[in-house]
């Protein structure tokens, strides 16, 4: 993935649970659609919550913190 193609600081859905320091799955809107990327936190995270992508640790692999709710 070119860097400008950069999932950081998107926002995504929680298609698999993550696990504290787990790998889960989300779903990641890049290059004018969505994919499936493997995730981290530090925290557990449930199926369907809002993420935001804070770090990349392989092309598809990203590190994850929930989206803040308004």
């Amino acid at each position: 993935m070119d860097e400008d193609q950069s999932p950081v600081g998107a926002v995504g859905r929680v298609t698999v649970p993550i696990p504290q320091d787990g790998p889960g799955e989300v779903l990641i809107p890049v290059r004018g659609g969505t994919e499936a990327f493997a995730a981290w936190s530090h925290r557990p995270v449930a199926k369907n919550a809002l993420v935001i992508v804070v770090d990349r640790t392989s092309a598809r692999s990203v590190i994850v913190e929930l989206f803040p709710s308004p």
